[in-house]
């Protein structure tokens, strides 16, 4: 997916959005300068020469090896005049390939945008490259004289144009990806671990919590403009219908569909925050929208799980209704994707979930059969715990592909009961 700020936004004062032609066009004849993230050039991308790396790999690994940026084709890097391309020699595939087959590790976010004049007189080529998590990226070639040995540099965007890291910068940069993804990994850790304190300390008694947070591979910025409240509860509606439009039980209310009764969201830490904990409220659902773009969503999965039984955790232990569950995968899965689009996150979003109680004890699952008969499966597994299952998202994601992670979720979360449900 392709940024919504670049440096040619920065430079012509626009607001986040698509580039345009004009955009572009503007840039140039405005001698905007080349930078870390701005690469103007005049040819489109030529294929490997003489057993050379490619020329463009090498371009993407050195913007992804540094905060990521604009190629942009069909503008003289010398004197920045706009001459434009011909758009029928643009092969978005092969440039994709040249990418895969020369770069490591494998850049999954880059795109290739033709962007023509409006009487298609002249067209520019911008490909995107965000800067990357994965950081150091090799490029791979091999020499004119000695095609099966292979040789590895890391190069960089160093002011205007292209260097070649030492070894010591590639040492730093291994070690700032670790400690990215450790980082990661720790906010995650952190949003799940405030998401049950609060759900669990409001429970009546012992109950199954459905949890799921999501934080993009790269949040947005602090100084980013926060999320308006009416924003918040307007993706809160419609992500809940996105959702219930995908589900095969129309009759099973999902935990947006709960949520739909608080529609005065209350203020958080740089977040909205939704809850029905109240007892009175019904099913205790729980919801965050961060204005970074990360999510948190609990739902009690144990309330009326067996209509009119009191489901006592010594004789069945803990109620799990898998309708639920389903529902809440789906829900979960869109809340991201419509919370990613609304803030133009331009990353993948990682998902997590699974199911929580307050104390390790057994679960037990509820399913749904024939329909309307509801009942405790004879060979279910009766876990304690379960294991955490990571999804990923992104603002472009079509709805098929919501539906189809939705079910692969909720297929893990469910087979560590031993059984397989479907959505």
């Amino acid at each position: 997916m392709a940024r919504s700020w670049t440096r040619l936004h920065e430079h012509l004062g626009a607001q986040p959005g698509p580039l345009t032609f004009d955009m572009v066009k503007k840039a140039a004849e405005d001698h905007l300068a080349e930078s870390d993230d701005l690469d103007w050039k005049e040819h489109l991308p030529q294929p490997p020469r003489d057993g050379r790396w490619n020329e463009l790999a090498k371009d993407v690994a050195a913007m992804a090896n540094t905060r990521g940026g604009l190629l942009i084709y069909g503008v003289t890097d010398q004197d920045t005049k706009p001459v434009g391309i011909d758009p029928d020699q643009v092969n978005n595939q092969q440039y994709a390939q040249w990418i895969r087959n020369h770069v490591q590790p494998y850049l999954p976010d880059i795109t290739f945008t033709v962007l023509p004049s409006d009487d298609g007189a002249t067209s520019f080529l911008v490909i995107d490259v965000p800067a990357s998590p994965m950081a150091p990226h090799h490029v791979y070639g091999t020499a004119a004289k000695d095609k099966d040995q292979q040789a590895a540099v890391v190069p960089y965007r160093d002011r205007d144009h292209t260097a070649w890291m030492a070894e010591h910068q590639i040492e730093r940069a291994y070690r700032e990806r670790f400690t990215r993804v450790q980082h990661a990994q720790e906010e995650a850790d952190r949003l799940f671990a405030h998401a049950l304190e609060n759900v669990l300390a409001e429970q009546a008694k012992p109950s199954a919590w459905f949890i799921a947070v999501a934080r993009p591979d790269r949040p947005l910025p602090r100084t980013a403009e926060p999320l308006p409240r009416e924003a918040a509860s307007y993706i809160s509606t419609t992500a809940s219908a996105s959702s219930q439009a995908l589900a095969r039980n129309p009759h099973v209310v999902g935990p947006l569909r709960t949520l739909e009764s608080v529609s005065n969201p209350r203020p958080g830490l740089r977040r909205w925050v939704f809850s029905t904990l109240h007892p009175s409220l019904g099913r205790g659902v729980y919801a965050e929208l961060h204005h970074d773009g990360s999510m948190v969503l609990a739902a009690d999965l144990s309330w009326k799980a067996l209509r009119g039984d009191p489901a006592d955790p010594d004789a069945r232990g803990i109620l799990v209704d898998a309708d639920v569950v389903g529902a809440a995968c789906r829900d979960t899965l869109a809340l991201t994707r419509g919370l990613a689009r609304r803030l133009g996150v331009d990353s993948l979003i990682p998902v997590t979930t699974t199911i929580a109680t307050a104390e390790p004890a057994p679960m037990t699952p509820v399913v749904t059969e024939y329909a309307t008969f509801r009942s405790i499966p004879d060979q279910a597994r009766r876990p304690r715990r379960i294991q955490p299952v990571t999804a990923l998202v992104t603002p472009a994601d079509e709805d098929d592909l919501l539906r189809t992670n939705a079910q692969e979720t909720f297929t893990d979360l469910m087979h560590q009961f031993g059984i397989t449900v479907a959505l």
